[in-house]
């Protein structure tokens, strides 16, 4: 089945946390956002968007949206890119692991905050806390901060009057902090992929496949949580666990956030390709998978 790749350039208007785990009392963030995070944020402004699509069950009330999209679409991860000053309209995406000391100068910076507690109105002993987040300007220049990735769709199966995807982007929110306005993003551009062009400017892929299909060099850096099992990869790895809406949990935690859902160990974004040339599918929440060898192939 023929896939068409779109462009999204996302344009942030607030601070952005996505979780990586807490070191003391540092919640840190990523320097990305997940595919997961995406479809998320997608899967409940389309189901708001349109009520009839929601569910009677108000323990799963997105659940058809989140099958939908789970079938139809796939995401890349997205990553910070600043506009070109001599080319308006173009980006430059800026990877975290190509120089992380000059990435964490100018995107990322920290809240600190405290607990109160009351009626004393003073700070309750040890809740100090620190929030790490994409910055919505760049901390060196000034410059806005956009969002560059891209989204796979199945046009053929996927109804677009009724699961209206694009529409979704002008009103989105991604990642924690959200009670506090964090997260805002507003759609700064959507656009065709040519079939013939790369990735990022760098990757190649092929959209006639039954997954849409990535092709690495070798030395290139995947650009998502890889599976670990592959073994033709270097770099670090790290369990992927998150909290899932379920309405059929088994241990009948049916709120949100009550199931964990652990996804395997698997190798960070950034990690380099030991192979002369590999192939990667792009699994549902963005994952890459990494094809077997072909027969014959050294």
């Amino acid at each position: 089945m023929p896939w068409t790749a779109y462009q999204v350039i996302l344009r942030l208007h607030a601070p952005l946390h996505i979780g990586r785990g807490r070191v003391s009392y540092l919640q840190r963030a990523r320097p990305y956002v997940t595919g997961r995070v995406l479809r998320g944020a997608l899967v409940s402004r389309v189901g708001r968007n349109n009520p009839a699509l929601r569910s009677n069950d108000p323990r799963d009330p997105y659940r058809c949206v989140s099958k939908t999209f789970a079938q139809y679409l796939t995401f890349t991860y997205f990553y910070p890119a600043l506009e070109k000053k001599k080319e308006p309209g173009k980006w430059d995406v800026c990877f975290p692991w190509d120089n992380e000391a000059c990435f964490r100068r100018r995107f990322l910076s920290s809240y600190t905050a405290a607990a109160l507690e009351y009626p004393q109105q003073t700070a309750a002993e040890g809740l100090l806390y620190e929030t790490e987040f994409i910055a919505p300007r760049a901390l060196d220049n000034g410059q806005p901060v956009y969002l560059m990735g891209y989204i796979f769709v199945d046009e053929e199966r996927l109804n677009r009057d009724k699961y209206d995807w694009k529409a979704a982007f002008r009103r989105l929110q991604l990642g924690g902090e959200r009670g506090y306005g964090w997260g805002d993003v507003r759609l700064e551009e959507i656009r065709q992929h040519p079939g013939s062009g790369k990735l990022f400017g760098q990757i190649c892929f092929d959209p006639n496949t039954k997954r849409p299909t990535v092709c690495l060099e070798k030395d290139q850096p995947v650009l998502a949580h890889t599976d670990a099992k592959a073994g033709a990869l270097a770099g670090p790895v790290e369990p992927i666990v998150g909290r899932e809406w379920r309405a059929d949990n088994e241990n009948k935690r049916k709120h949100v956030g009550q199931h964990l859902l652990f996804d395997g160990v698997r190798f960070a974004p950034g990690s380099i390709v030991l192979c002369e040339e590999s192939k990667f599918t792009i699994e549902k929440g963005g994952y890459w998978q990494q094809q077997p060898p072909q027969e014959g192939a050294p």
